[in-house]
């Protein structure tokens, strides 16, 4: 590689060359993993756009394109054109950048109608070819428009999807009946869609569509009654996995009461997280403990204030990692105020901990041995957090290792902050033993690769 005298792409440019002249090998690519586009200028970037195009032109069996996911503002570029001819794609992220055409438009006019027709069928024509896509991620970045009538259209023209994700898009783009539009999914995460309501998701529980879904996650969703929670775990018979994270509190509506406020008889993992303090945890412990949740094996709850989920799950000796030791938020504990360290996942686990070595302080129940009336032994049992003979595993790990935030983001693929970890990187050294010497083996730094698979998301 050192005789190509080139800053940037060289990898790059010698994979595109083998499988432009190995063209069977060519056929059995699956899967390309791209490095994450750098700071660079918008030359550099356009050019390392275009080379993916075409290492993606070169493979006409390709599955995935991984880890290289260019923000796409309604104009022609290379990349989405060669993705768009790749008949057996299986997932595609989208990352809906602001254009300045549909921005002017905003200024005069309101939604909808800021899409041009062009915009519009340039869009959906880069879907027809996608009859295998199963996994879809659409994100708008920094008010990125895509209009309710446009996602409708993209939903119609595949028919294989099963696992869907939409984040960050205004009230005018996806909306109540945007949601009522979905298709029957596999896997669905909502996350920071203002213009979906608690009476939207309330007719959402009822349709059709949900009976076979499996996953559900609602992140800042704002959801206001408990109530529309519970009617989405009673109606989703078939769900495994459940995600709800927002700051708002969710309460039973007023002079409500209900014995299991929440239940669900198929649920295997759940992932609570309402940051402001209320019912809705003490509601929940309250449910699995009249076993509304007969097949619960995880609860994941970051902010589980009073620890009333930690204890109607096992009994556990440590939830405090080996690792936290050396985390950052541990560093910065003796800095930060306790309202910014709660945040964290590390200030959940070291809580949760906090409560365990409470509890071993006292002594819970003695154990008597006599023999005729005689006591030979007296045994001193100390308190423990949790419930004997429960089935629920109580853990606060995040789903990316290392991470500090319990569920994953879409910056956690779109951005190479994970990549761009000075003390990950390869310079070749592992190959040190080879005969050749330093020259043949060393290489300019580069960042290990971190696979994140979409299926996290959900």
């Amino acid at each position: 590689m050192k005789k190509y005298k080139m800053k940037s792409g060289v990898r790059l440019k010698l994979l595109r060359r083998t499988l432009r002249e190995r063209r069977v090998l060519a056929q059995y690519v699956r899967e390309v993993k791209a490095p994450c586009l750098q700071s660079e200028t918008i030359a550099r970037r356009r050019e390392t756009i275009d080379l993916v195009a075409s290492i993606v032109m070169a493979c006409p069996n390709l599955e995935r394109l991984v880890g290289f996911y260019p923000i796409y503002d309604h104009e022609f570029d290379r990349l989405t054109h060669a993705l768009s001819t790749r008949k057996r794609l299986k997932e595609h992220v989208w990352i809906i950048g602001e254009n300045d055409a549909v921005t002017q438009r905003s200024h005069r006019q309101l939604p909808p109608g800021l899409m041009d027709m062009e915009q519009v069928g340039n869009f959906l024509h880069f879907h027809e070819a996608w009859t295998s896509l199963t996994t879809l991620l659409i994100h708008s970045h920094n008010r990125g428009v895509l209009e309710h009538d446009v996602f409708i259209d993209v939903f119609n023209r595949l028919p294989s999807l099963r696992d869907l994700c939409i984040s960050g898009f205004d009230a005018d783009d996806f909306n109540d009946a945007t949601l009522q539009a979905l298709p029957a999914l596999r896997s669905l995460r909502l996350q920071a869609l203002p213009g979906i309501s608690d009476q939207g998701l309330w007719r959402f529980a009822s349709a059709p569509t949900t009976c076979g879904m499996r996953c559900l996650s609602l992140v800042d969703l704002g959801i206001v009654s408990l109530l529309v929670v519970s009617k989405l775990l009673a109606h989703m018979t078939d769900l495994r996995r459940f995600t709800l994270v927002q700051e708002s509190p969710l309460e039973l509506p007023v002079g409500t009461l209900i014995f299991q406020p929440v239940l669900a008889s198929s649920l295997e993992y759940m992932h609570w997280d309402i940051r402001a303090p209320g019912t809705a945890n003490a509601s929940l412990a309250s449910s699995i403990r009249a076993a509304g949740f007969p097949k619960l094996r995880t609860l994941r709850a970051p902010s589980d204030h009073d620890g009333v989920l930690q204890a109607v799950c096992r009994p556990r000796a440590q939830i405090v990692l080996p690792s936290d030791k050396y985390s950052t938020a541990h560093r910065n504990a003796m800095t930060d105020d306790r309202g910014n360290l709660d945040r964290t996942l590390f200030a959940a686990r070291k809580l949760a901990q906090e409560r365990l070595e409470e509890a071993r302080k006292t002594v819970q129940f003695k154990v008597v041995v006599d023999e005729g009336g005689v006591v030979m032994q007296i045994y001193d049992f100390n308190g423990f957090v949790g419930t004997t003979g429960s089935k629920i595993t109580y853990t606060l790990k995040p789903d990316i290792p290392g991470s500090d935030d319990a569920v994953i983001d879409v910056s956690d693929v779109t951005n190479n902050s994970k990549e761009a970890n000075v003390k990950d990187g390869c310079t070749g050294l592992w190959n040190a033993s080879h005969p050749a010497g330093k020259k043949w083996w060393n290489h300019s730094e580069r960042f290990r690769y971190r696979p994140v698979d979409l299926q996290t998301f959900f």
